[in-house]
């Protein structure tokens, strides 16, 4: 896949990701993005472990499927900065 999809796909999972997760978390667009194709990645790498396909970050299946890890993967890291960015802010 593209980054343009990675790009694209990153910004409707991380958007979503974001509608899921309870409380306010911070970041703009690009924050969103960038998370966005972080967990995108996440997502596909821990798919494709699961299904046995090795280590690959390459999302595979249809875009629901592509759209459903990217989510996952995509909570997962926003989970993960809003443990970081909590920490940050406390000091």
């Amino acid at each position: 896949m593209t980054i343009i999809f990675y790009i694209i796909l990153g910004l409707v999972a991380g958007a979503l990701a974001k509608l899921i997760m309870p409380g306010k978390q911070g970041g703009g667009i690009i924050m969103t993005i960038v998370l966005g194709v972080i967990g995108a990645l996440l997502g596909g790498l821990i798919g494709n472990l699961i299904v046995g396909n090795g280590f690959s970050f390459a999302l595979q299946g249809n875009w629901f499927i592509s759209l459903i890890t990217a989510i996952v993967g995509s909570l997962i890291v926003l989970v993960i900065y809003g443990f970081v960015t909590k920490k940050s802010r406390a000091a």
